[in-house]
Parts: structure tokens; C-alpha cells; sequence
């Protein structure tokens, strides 16, 4: 085994837009190849520890790192991260320009020749139908689809009204893509649109249509409207857009919302329709993935590896015994102490350790909560159980055994530890009074409230060993001080994450995926894709305004500095520990390097290669 450290210092330095973080053996490649510098018959396997279950990540519900990893290969977009990072213009499927700054308008173009899997032309169809979602400029006002979620899924139940245009996208009026309310102009070439936002936006060029976002409006149109011709289905879309029909526009965002939600391979097969260099061709319930690579796919990061299977390990122990037998090829588990020892004991891997990009926390639901009186609604409650997590000794029992002194505690809710204004934040946000835990205050706190022997069900997945862990040791110091805390691990923890009914407080880890300036506002934004606790403050919509057309560094820093404090004082719910990292690769594959940002070891998956020393027979 050959090891090596992710530098912290460079690891930490990345910020911006979260995404919630949770077959067969691979083969050997054979020696023919087609001009693209495809391998027929080449395979490799990577291990991931939560199973895929939407197409689209776009939405409140498909929103997880274990869907977006597969999306990121199967949906072509303008950009992307690589793992400098550094964002990468993907001119090979389309262009964008800033046409003007004032008032800020940006076209996108789709380069000519671009195809869905199905020989179908991608167009100004499928653009128009993504700024739908995006901005939710078409949406009935005022619609809201809590009552209509099911707390056992976390899905729209059957009972949506079938009369309401609502695209479960976050989007949130005045800020980010909300700002684009006006709809896009066609032009001649129908491969283009061009959008025009209400006022200046500083993180425009990631806002739209980058790798794993846009959807087939044909496939949308054809299942939702009824109609079987490819090409009419593109039109109806169009139309539909163009003339806010109501009616069609409610089916539209109905399907977009529900329609690409699959736990196994869906026998319409229209609905694994692909742009990107790969397609899902087979995909077992809780067990695996399989991508193949897309023979419509003409872009610049055509892959060399003809199928890539991943596999769902939730037990990283267990993904560890998959790659010593050569069952998998990458693994990057759920880190803990016995992970880090039973990888020193293979041959034949490289192993790459450090601090990532995602950070552990806590979050609060504040409204539609699982009990009658929403304990969390009274923020001395919220303060009072804050007051007993045990930050520090989670931190030195799970972190610290397997990076040593690089763990660290997280005490900011928006910026990563050694980035710049970082310290200072949390020199003047309060987080220091959770540094330990203060079961007397809880208490005092619960009996001021006149409250006595709360409940608490936390939701988290309870397959992960690390945050069994977590719960147990959480569970044990909260029940000192009153409360009751109860258990609502489920193995389809990411699905439910947000629903109302299901529970009360949540553990789970948000993942960075950009370097953008605003997108951690979706997390606590009234309304926001993110804000999974139902959290408001008139303060923070207004800093989410603000930061959006700002376009001074120290002017940011400031606003985030001032939205960071009132998150604590507000009670949001405890950050806890930034994630340590550990990526084992097999010697029989090449040209695995990880990215601090999502999706990690999957950002290059094009580039994976198997290594004639590695091959099988």
C-alpha cells in the first residue's frame, strides 16, 4: 500500500454550493479500441455508501451526492469543476456569453450535432424547460407542497393538486436564478436562448445548466402531455412555456418533480434517456449502477472505459473486504479509525488521506416537525439540546483516530475552515459556547421553557457505522439533560431528509460542490432547496438579496460574516466536524485523482483507465 495526504490547507480552502452527502466484479480491458480511445470490453468498479435514487438532482428530493455522482456521466451541461478546482468551460456541448452587464444577459447555445441517447436533437426545448425549474418564474404563487409530501418517502403523495405549476427546484424570489423571471428568448438557430436577470447576480456562470442538471424535455413532455412524436413532445414544450399555459405547465413540473425517481431499473427505458458520456444500461435495487458509455455522445470527454458499475456499500468495512478481493477498484468510505487500519494491511492499492470538502451537522426542524407542539419552534429548546451536543468528544472518539491532529471542529455554518474571513467569523459568532457541553444550561433552559422530558427523533442512516456512533454518543449526553432521545435511523434517510412528520432533528453531512459566492444561502433562505429545517429570518432573505448583486470580496465576507452570526443566535442547529477523507485505488486502474468538490472521484471518470499490468483474465 502507498499512501498519501490530501494537504488540508488546500482541501479547506474550498467553498460554496452544497449537495447532501451520504454487480459484478470489474473486468479486464481487452486490447481493441474505436477512434474515440473507447476499450471494448473495458470495465472498472468504484464503491459508493449510499444508493442511488433520482435522475434528478435538481429537485428538493433527488438533491444527494449519491444521485448527482451518476447524474454529473449521464447529463451533459456548459461546465464543470475540476479538482484543482478550477471551473472548466465544456465547450464541446455549448457556449455561453455575457451578451450585456447591465442589465446582466447571458446566452447559451448548444454546439450543433448534439444528441440525446435516443438520436434526439438537444435544443432550445430542453434549455427553456431547465430555466423553468430553475427560476420557478411560472410556478402558481403562493403554492406550498408541505401537506403534500409523504413522510414515509419523502415523494409527493398522489394528492398534489394537478392544478398547480410548481417545480421543486429551491428557487426563491430576488436571489440566484430566481432572478431571471423573465422568459429566455429563442434564437433562429433553435439551439439557443438568451436570459435577461431582473438585477446583477455575481455567481451567473455556475447558475445554469452545468454537467448533471439539464433533463430531456422530449421524454418529460412525452410521459406528462401524452404525445408520442419526439418532436411535437419539444414543441409542446415550447408552447406551453411561451404562452404560460397553466394547464400543460402543471403536468410539466409535476413529472420534472416525480418522474425520474427510480430505486431500480425503470421498465420504461425512455427514462434513463442520456447527453453525457455515459447512460445507466442496468441498475439492481441496493446493489449497483451500471454505466455504459453512450454511443450518441460526440463531446470532448469521451471515455476511455466502455462500462463503470458502481456499487452500493454502505459498511465501509465491508467496501474495504470488496477492494482487498478485487470486487471493486476505488472505494471512498465513510472514514473511521478501523477503516484506516484494515487499509494498511493491502497490497497492491494506493490510499490518499486528509480533510474534505464536507462538513457534519445537526439540523433542527423548526416547523411541520414530528410532535403535536413542534419542539423546536421555541428556541430555548433549540438552544437548550444545541447545549448538549457532545461537539468535542464525537470529534476525538470517530475524527481524530483516523487523521490525527488535521481533525478539526467546524464553528461556521458558511465558511470552511482556512478560507479566508473563516477565523475571524468565529472569533464573533457565538459558536464558542458550544465548544463544550453544558448539560446544566440545558436544563435550565428546559425548566425556564416549562417544558419536561422533550422528545427528540433524530433521523440519519443507520447503516453508517460512524453515525450510529455519532447518535449513540448524542443520544446519551441530550438524555442527561431531559430530553428524550429517540431513534429514527432509516436506511432511506436522504429521501425523507426535509419531510414533514418524519422527524425532529437530522445528522447528516453537506458536501461542497462549487466555489460560487451565494449558494450557501440555499440552506437558510426561507423556501430554499436546502433549508430542510423550515427556517426564516427576514434578515438572512435579505442578505441572500444582498450577497446576490454584490460584487466586492470584503463586501461578501461581511454579509456572510453577519449571516453566520445570526444562524447561531438563532439556534439553527450545531456544525460539528469537517470530514476526514480516505480514497483507495486498486494498481489495476489509472487516472483516479479526487476532487475536494463533489463528485469527488468521479469528476474525471472519462479519464479512468485499466492498466495492462492490472488486467484480469
Amino acid at each position: 500500500m502507498r499512501i498519501k495526504r490530501i494537504s488540508a490547507a488546500v482541501a479547506l480552502a474550498a467553498a460554496g454550493a452544497l449537495v447532501i452527502s451520504g454487480c459484478a466484479p470489474g473486468g479486464g480491458a481487452d486490447d481493441s479500441a474505436d477512434d474515440s480511445g473507447l476499450v471494448e470490453g473495458s470495465s472498472i468498479t468504484a464503491a459508493w455508501n449510499q444508493a442511488f435514487y433520482s435522475m434528478n438532482g435538481n429537485s428538493s428530493f433527488g438533491n444527494a451526492t449519491a444521485n448527482n455522482n451518476i447524474n454529473y456521466l449521464v447529463l451533459d451541461g456548459f461546465n464543470y469543476y475540476d479538482n484543482t478546482p478550477k471551473l472548466v468551460k465544456n465547450d464541446s456541448f455549448g457556449s455561453y456569453e455575457l451578451v450585456s452587464e447591465d442589465p446582466l444577459t447571458v446566452k447559451y447555445t448548444v454546439a450543433e450535432g448534439k444528441k440525446w441517447s435516443d438520436g434526439t436533437e438537444i435544443d432550445a426545448a430542453d434549455l427553456m424547460l431547465h430555466w423553468a425549474a430553475l427560476s420557478r418564474a411560472l410556478d402558481t404563487p403562493d403554492f406550498d407542497p408541505a401537506e403534500y409530501t409523504d413522510p414515509e418517502t419523502g415523494e409527493f403523495t398522489d394528492a398534489f393538486p394537478t392544478d398547480v405549476v410548481y417545480f421543486d427546484s429551491g428557487a426563491t424570489e430576488g436571489s440566484q436564478f430566481g432572478l431571471v423571471t423573465q422568459t429566455p428568448e429563442i434564437g433562429d438557430d433553435g439551439r439557443s436562448i438568451t436570459m435577461t436577470y431582473d438585477s446583477p447576480y455575481v455567481d451567473w456562470e455556475v447558475a445554469y445548466g452545468t454537467m448533471g442538471e439539464i433533463l430531456p424535455a422530449h421524454i418529460i413532455a412525452k410521459k406528462s402531455l401524452g404525445i408520442d412524436d419526439n418532436a411535437e413532445a419539444k414543441q409542446a414544450v415550447l408552447d406551453a412555456i411561451e404562452s404560460d399555459d397553466a394547464e400543460a405547465l402543471a403536468s410539466l413540473s409535476a413529472f420534472w418533480n416525480n418522474g425520474f425517481n427510480f430505486t431500480e431499473m425503470p421498465s420504461d427505458l425512455e427514462l434513463v434517456t442520456a447527453s453525457g458520456p455515459y447512460m445507466i444500461s442496468d441498475f439492481e435495487a441496493d446493489q449497483f449502477v451500471t454505466l455504459t458509455a453512450n454511443p450518441e455522445y460526440t463531446g470532448d470527454n469521451t471515455p476511455n472505459i466502455e462500462e463503470v458499475t458502481i456499487r452500493f456499500i454502505p459498511d465501509p468495512l465491508a467496501a474495504v473486504q470488496a477492494l482487498e478481493n478485487g470486487e471493486v477498484d476505488v472505494i471512498q468510505p465513510q472514514a473511521t479509525a478501523d477503516i484506516t487500519t484494515a487499509l494498511e494491511g493491502i497490497e497492491g492499492i494506493t490510499v490518499a488521506t486528509g480533510v474534505g470538502g464536507t462538513y457534519e451537522h445537526v439540523d433542527l426542524q423548526m416547523a411541520n416537525a414530528r410532535n403535536p407542539e413542534n419542539i423546536f419552534s421555541n428556541p430555548d429548546v433549540r438552544q437548550a439540546f444545541m447545549m448538549t451536543i457532545p461537539r468535542q468528544e464525537i470529534l476525538d472518539t470517530l475524527i481524530k483516530p483516523i487523521i490525527g491532529d488535521d481533525a478539526i471542529l467546524r464553528d461556521s455554518y458558511i465558511f470552511v475552515p482556512g478560507a479566508e474571513g473563516y477565523d475571524e467569523s468565529v472569533a464573533n459568532n457565538g459558536s464558542a459556547e458550544y465548544a463544550e457541553v453544558d448539560i446544566e444550561g440545558a436544563k435550565a433552559l428546559l425548566a425556564g421553557a416549562g417544558i419536561s422530558n422533550p422528545e427528540v427523533c433524530i433521523l440519519y442512516a443507520s447503516n453508517n457505522p460512524r453515525r450510529v456512533n455519532e447518535f449513540a454518543l448524542i443520544q446519551a449526553s441530550a438524555n442527561q439533560a431531559g430530553f428524550n432521545v429517540t431513534d429514527c435511523g432509516s436506511t432511506d434517510w436522504g429521501g425523507l431528509l426535509g419531510t414533514p412528520g418524519a422527524y425532529d432533528a437530522s445528522l447528516f453531512g453537506w458536501q461542497s460542490t462549487s466555489l460560487s459566492v451565494t449558494d450557501w444561502t440555499a440552506n437558510f433562505v426561507t423556501g430554499g432547496i436546502n433549508n430542510l429545517s423550515f427556517y426564516s429570518n427576514p434578515r438572512i432573505d435579505e442578505i441572500s438579496q444582498e450577497i446576490s448583486g454584490e460584487f466586492d470580496p470584503a463586501a461578501q465576507q461581511e454579509l456572510m460574516m453577519e449571516a453566520d452570526k445570526i444562524l447561531w443566535e438563532d439556534f439553527f442547529g450545531p456544525t460539528i466536524y469537517q470530514f476526514p477523507e480516505v480514497t483507495a485505488i486498486s494498481d489495476r486502474v489509472e487516472g483516479i485523482d479526487s476532487s475536494i468538490l463533489a463528485p469527488t472521484i468521479f469528476w474525471n471518470t472519462w479519464d479512468w483507465a485499466v492498466t495492462d499490468g492490472g488486467s484480469e483474465e
